[in-house]
């Protein structure tokens, strides 16, 4: 990047100031926000537990060559991936990526010493860590329940697993000095329409009221509770709907989590988030691309997307919405999957920042809804290009697709080698 890029970047910086909108505060505040890159992108949710294939509706679809098959493999193309991301980062783990060095314990049982290498992997690359226990792929989770379950002693299994997870979480943010996000999701529903939608509710309101009565550090663990619409074997009935965490988080003061993926086709999950800010301390979003369904597809710079970014840049929410990705996708390089979704989201977030936030706030606030719809739209026009490139080379990071190329030369010199 040389004096082209710097050109670029002077001559939009000009047209943006015209415009009343400082280019240098722009990129400052995008530098402050951290975004979480999902480590089971890597190795399509398998995990280090036991060779046993996914259930609790989640399938990966392809069988693209090089996925990671250990956590050094993995480790490594996280690496790789992060050298060619701009901005503060962050690294979501779930607990089925536990180390036991020959000494397996099961999910109840789990202790910070299980994750003390990923500690070391994230402070040494000045990452934050964020946490989820897993509620799937689990003989205890065999009939579709966990928290939910009828069992009371699967279901103090389940719990325990929970309050391990939120220990992990907590000894992770101490550890690196940073909170880290905790995020409950279950797999619990019916495949067909059942008679009693209510008890398997309660059940889980116990479970959850059992889990956090468990005292854990608040300024080193976040908890965040996740809904899904429906899953693959619950297309009828999920337990923990949106209306239940919705309420679940506004109620004991939780973090709610939003996934963009977990509901109906028409829903979005932008105009979401300033009601939920209004009730509940902080929202963790799961930014995903459903496709038909919660499909999981890689993050694109879509609409809904760059709506999102607009949401949490207009009101300020940066301190008060944790972004992190929820996708797998194992029918194209994977680590291709994660640069594309992570550079999106910060190039997103980056375009809402750009937008003349004085001009469209005085129009809307004096009802001159024609200048603030065409503020808005012209807005979408501006040398955003010589702005992102500026934030990538300040960053180290190739501005445009040659990134790609580093990502071709890794997959041949490394992941083409893998069995």
């Amino acid at each position: 990047m040389g004096k082209t890029y710097k050109d670029c970047f002077k001559r939009a910086s000009e047209r943006y100031a015209a415009a009343g909108v400082d280019t240098e505060a722009a990129l400052e505040r995008l530098g402050k926000i951290a975004v979480s890159m999902h480590c089971w992108q890597g190795d399509d949710v398998g995990g280090f537990e036991s060779d046993a294939g996914l259930d609790g509706g989640i399938a990966v679809t392809g069988s693209y060559p090089g996925r990671a098959r250990n956590p050094k493999e993995l480790r490594q193309d996280i690496d790789q991936a992060l050298k060619l991301i701009p901005g503060r980062k962050r690294l979501n783990l779930h607990a089925i990526y536990a180390e036991f060095d020959g000494k397996k314990v099961d999910r109840d049982k789990l202790e910070p010493k299980h994750f003390a290498k990923w500690i070391e992997f994230a402070k040494s690359r000045g990452l934050g860590l964020d946490f989820n226990p897993t509620f799937f792929s689990h003989p205890k989770a065999a009939d579709g329940f966990t928290l939910s379950n009828k069992s009371a002693a699967i279901r103090k299994f389940w719990i325990d697993h929970a309050i391990a997870c939120r220990k992990i979480g907590a000894a992770m943010g101490k550890a690196l000095q940073d909170p880290c996000v905790t995020n409950i999701w279950i797999p619990d529903g019916y495949k067909d329409v059942p008679y009693d939608r209510e008890a398997p509710r309660a059940r889980l309101k116990d479970s959850l009221d059992k889990i956090f009565a468990v005292p854990v550090s608040a300024k080193w663990n976040l908890d965040a509770v996740e809904s899904k619409l429906f899953g693959i074997g619950s297309e009828s009935y999920v337990t923990g709907s949106h209306e239940f965490y919705m309420g679940y988080a506004v109620k004991n003061g939780k973090l709610l989590c939003l996934d963009t993926g977990h509901f109906h086709p028409t829903e979005v999950v932008s105009d979401k988030i300033s009601s939920a800010l209004l009730f509940c301390p902080a929202v963790l979003l799961h930014v995903s691309r459903g496709v038909r369904w919660d499909s999981d597809h890689v993050v694109t710079f879509s609409d809904e997307l760059q709506e999102i970014a607009r949401e949490i840049i207009r009101h300020k929410y940066d301190s008060r919405v944790h972004i992190g990705l929820d996708y797998f996708d194992g029918s194209i390089n994977r680590i291709a999957s994660w640069v594309l979704g992570m550079r999106n989201t910060y190039k997103a977030l980056l375009a809402a920042l750009l937008e003349p936030e004085a001009k469209l706030k005085k129009a809307e606030d004096s009802s001159d809804y024609t200048s603030r719809l065409v503020l808005m739209e012209e807005s979408k026009c501006m040398p955003f290009i010589g702005v992102w490139e500026e934030f990538c080379r300040r960053w180290n990071v190739p501005a445009g697709p040659e990134w790609l190329d580093e990502v071709k030369a890794y997959e041949k010199k490394v992941l083409s080698r893998r069995g």
